[in-house]
């Protein structure tokens, strides 16, 4: 028997007014889905991931995650999952809102550590507002002591869930409600606030971040009998770039623009060229210490733009090739990076073809 963490992604963001669903808008560089998703296997604490969701969904590297069609209402959605789990030995489902995409790994615990005594355990805050309910004309106050706003992950034994739903024909907004309207008991825990829902595009106003730039430049003499590499790809060309590494100067501009942005020196402190440990490296090779620094402070890249100045290769004929690499080294979307082709009509050593540069400005968000 083991846990399942369903993740809900089938709502329609009505309230949203939006083209994309919430649920699949950009939000620090990824779906806001695949941040809930992210918690949930770090946590290592489930066996099983399911996704609901009626829009497709590209495969996923993480053995063991399933994506299914989700219902028309939330509460046929859960009811979907629910029905594809019953023959799977779950013991406890965690079903969780994409729309909260701050969920985090202590929660989970937490969540986990009441289920071994209780057989439904949900998150709430207390009212931080005074609370008026409306019957009518009639507008009376509440105490917010008593005020509990509920939040996701909500965990349930899943057979008696499971039974819950089987015998349920109305519209629920959450098991919670399924779980009271039957009488059930609840664990209530305090969540966090950080687990903020996302319900219009105003709320996305209160998880702004500081942002920061940095700007990178690099230029390498070509040289022949070298393999020329710009943005991790190798580029058929008659000439490759001199460096005590592979001299990709787009990488080496981009590193230099990262590492302004969160004010850690330059590529030479990381990587010095007098150093036989880095002679000959792949450029692509010295990012991960660089994206590992960013995400040990945790910085996120908003966007990259890049100006290769060279007369030859044609940027316009390798653009898309390069924003790809990019795009899979840096785990951003090819949409946040920019390259632009500039010459320098035919002047000095860069107009002769005896070399290539780079300038970079990068965008972070802390």
């Amino acid at each position: 028997m083991s846990d399942c963490f369903i993740l809900l992604c089938a709502g329609k963001s009505k309230r949203f007014k939006s083209k994309l669903n919430k649920q699949f808008i950009t939000y620090k560089n990824k779906p806001l889905f695949e941040h809930s998703l992210k918690t949930a296997i770090e946590s290592k604490l489930f066996k099983k991931i399911l996704i609901v969701s009626n829009k497709k969904i590209k495969k996923i590297s993480y053995k063991n995650i399933n994506v299914i069609k989700g219902g028309a209402e939330r509460h046929l959605s859960t009811q979907n999952a629910l029905q594809y789990l019953k023959n799977k030995k779950i013991r406890n489902v965690f079903i969780h809102d994409a729309a909260r995409p701050n969920l985090s790994i202590n929660l989970l615990k937490r969540l986990k550590k009441e289920l071994k005594k209780n057989t439904a355990v949900v998150p709430y805050l207390k009212s931080e507002n005074s609370v008026k309910y409306k019957i009518k004309n009639e507008i009376n106050n509440l105490s917010r002591k008593k005020v509990l706003l509920t939040q996701t992950p909500q965990c349930f034994n899943f057979q008696e869930l499971f039974g819950l739903y089987k015998s349920n024909n109305e519209k629920i907004t959450d098991e919670a409600t399924l779980y009271l309207k039957n009488k059930k008991k609840i664990k209530f825990i305090l969540g966090e606030k950080k687990n903020f829902k996302i319900t219009t595009i105003d709320d996305l106003n209160y998880l702004k971040s500081e942002i920061y730039y940095g700007i990178g430049f690099d230029i390498h003499r070509l040289v022949k009998n070298k393999k020329l590499f710009l943005g991790g790809v190798k580029i058929p060309f008659h000439s490759g770039l001199k460096g005590h590494s592979d001299g990709d100067v787009v990488i080496h501009a981009i590193i230099d623009g990262l590492l302004g942005a969160v004010r850690k020196c330059d590529i030479g402190t990381l990587f010095p060229s007098n150093s036989n440990k880095f002679k000959n490296i792949r450029s692509k090779n010295m990012l991960t210490p660089v994206l590992n620094l960013l995400r040990d402070n945790n910085f996120f890249i908003n966007n990259i733009d890049v100006n290769l100045i060279c007369e030859n290769p044609k940027v316009s004929k390798i653009r898309n090739k390069i924003i790809n690499s990019l795009s899979k080294l840096l785990s951003i979307n090819k949409n946040l990076i920019n390259l632009k082709g500039k010459t320098v009509e035919k002047l000095g050593i860069i107009g002769k073809e005896q070399a290539i540069a780079c300038e970079v400005i990068c965008s972070l968000s802390r």
